[in-house]
């Protein structure tokens, strides 16, 4: 190591060994908190923007309702985002009181739950903005082969306002795989074999 507490790996890549690891584990800490802050209340949002939208045409005298309640995905899809929002909010609490503390992260087993925790919403969440996107797809061009026909032409404003619901669950999923790459690496980051604690 050279006095100015650089390393040298042995593929010749300068390694850090500085005293910003506390600076790190702020900064980590803060990107999760505003992550999961992104995907509570966009959870939320999109629960609400979905669960209100309804509309009704009438055909040949027959009052025809168009309801989210119709579509068994968005039934899947708003119970995966209020589960996402509440398990956010929950977490949203364990960062909050972590960061105000300034406690480094906790244990293994813990950091092992969060992790498990995260992957699974992960999961959750993009399975449900999937089946109710290709849900989507077949309300808007139809499937001929398995004589599906088109409803968005009847129901415009009811496909519009579910595009916007899932286009904001897209943003969801894509927050939770980033945080799934933050807590993986507040997972590993304890198995460090050098021997320094974060």
């Amino acid at each position: 190591m050279s006095h100015l507490g650089v390393g040298v790996s042995p593929g010749d890549v300068p390694v850090s060994h500085g005293s910003n690891l506390r600076a790190t584990d702020r900064s980590v800490k803060l990107v999760e908190l505003a992550l999961r802050c992104v995907i509570c209340g966009l959870s939320i949002v999109a629960t609400a923007i979905i669960t209100s939208d309804t509309e009704v045409k009438e055909i040949f005298s027959i009052k025809k309702w168009a309801r989210f309640t119709d579509l068994q995905v968005m039934i899947f899809l708003v119970a995966a985002n209020g589960i996402a929002a509440v398990y956010s909010l929950l977490q949203l609490g364990r960062c909050s009181v972590s960061l105000m503390n300034g406690s480094v992260l906790f244990s293994k087993p813990l950091a092992w739950v969060i992790f498990s925790g995260d992957q699974i919403m992960a999961y959750l969440m993009f399975s449900a903005v999937a089946a109710s996107a290709q849900a989507g797809m077949y309300a808007q061009f139809g499937e001929p082969e398995m004589q599906w026909m088109k409803t968005c032409f009847m129901f415009k404003k009811f496909c519009n306002q579910m595009a916007v619901g899932v286009s904001s669950d897209v943003l969801v999923c894509l927050s939770m795989v980033l945080l799934s790459g933050i807590s993986a690496f507040n997972l590993f980051r304890l198995y460090d074999n050098t021997g320094k604690k974060w």
